[in-house]
């Protein structure tokens, strides 16, 4: 791989000639809604499938070790920061295409407006991941879902760049989708399209459904835009382990007293034991800490080991 001390300036300018914005010593709290995290030494946002496909190709070819991150929904990033480029795919406002039963859209767009646009067009199926923060392409790796139901469940296909550096079109059934996981970072895909074939349904029920949902989310949700957090830490408990069947991690979490639990200026949310926030001043290594005092506890007093929701980045103690 080469150095990212050999990145030179001519490189650096053909990857903004294709429209991405390069950022050098740019700190990685900016792009996760923790907002927490260390500086990368190159950070390079993308904003359109065309982008995000000529930039990643130029790194490639010249050997340098890229890490691609989403809406930086479900991240927590380590003080310290990464020492490897670190790539944005956020595409606002991205075109939702719609024939018929079949969605297609570029994995830069956000998940809640996708599934904002399908309700409005009277199409089931992707209606319960309203107001879930992050983007289609984050959604697919993750496999995420809510209320029983999942991306995975009704994906056709996505188009990626693989490791070679080829793009092709990977079926759903390729993609070792499972609870919140799939094979995507295994296959070393970067993902740029994705196809979902949904159901009719009725729009107003749709409309009726992601309201009530919404509802429930900001009853029991702290907001993201406005609150430092990344959500649900822990995956839920699988039906494999001693629970027997999927057991909400919050529960578990509250009965084992996490729900008061504190270090430093990081702290679990008052309405949710699976959910932490990072107050003002608050550390990623505050937030470790916490969360490894909450799963500890958990084990002690179930014999359960949770398992992380929230992928960590970079080096902790």
């Amino acid at each position: 791989m080469t150095s990212l001390r050999a990145m030179d300036q001519g490189l650096l300018e053909r990857i903004e000639a294709c429209g991405a914005r390069v950022h050098r010593g740019y700190p990685l709290s900016n792009w996760t809604t923790f907002r927490l995290g260390g500086p990368c030494p190159i950070a390079i946002d993308c904003t359109s499938t065309e982008v995000l496909a000529s930039a990643w190709q130029l790194l490639h070819e010249n050997g340098i070790r890229s890490r691609l991150i989403g809406g930086g929904s479900n991240l927590l990033v380590s003080d310290a920061g990464v020492e490897e480029v670190v790539v944005r795919f956020v595409a606002p406002g991205a075109v939702i295409e719609i024939s018929d039963d079949l969605v297609t859209v570029c994995a830069g767009a956000g998940l809640d407006d996708l599934a904002a646009r399908t309700v409005e067009a009277g199409l089931d199926g992707l209606v319960t991941c309203s107001g879930i923060p992050g983007t289609v392409g984050g959604a697919i790796a993750g496999n995420a879902g809510a209320f029983g139901r999942q991306v995975g469940d009704v994906l056709v296909d996505v188009e990626a760049i693989d490791a070679e550096g080829k793009v092709s079109v990977w079926p759903a059934g390729a993609l070792g989708l499972a609870y919140r996981r799939s094979d995507v970072e295994h296959h070393g895909l970067i993902l740029l399209r994705a196809r979902f074939r949904l159901s009719k349904g009725d729009a107003v029920a749709l409309a009726e459904q992601r309201a009530s949902i919404l509802a429930l989310r900001a009853e029991k949700h702290p907001d993201w835009r406005t609150t430092p957090t990344a959500g649900s830490f822990f995956k839920n408990i699988e039906p494999t382990s001693k629970a027997d069947r999927r057991q909400a991690a919050g529960w578990y979490l509250e009965q084992a007293g996490a729900g008061a639990m504190r270090e430093g200026g990081a702290r679990t949310f008052e309405r949710h034991a699976n959910i932490v926030i990072a107050e003002t001043g608050a550390t990623a290594a505050q937030v470790k800490r916490l969360t490894d005092r909450m799963a500890e506890a958990v084990r002690q007093k179930f014999g359960l080991v949770l398992v992380r929701e929230v992928k960590i980045i970079g080096p902790f103690a």
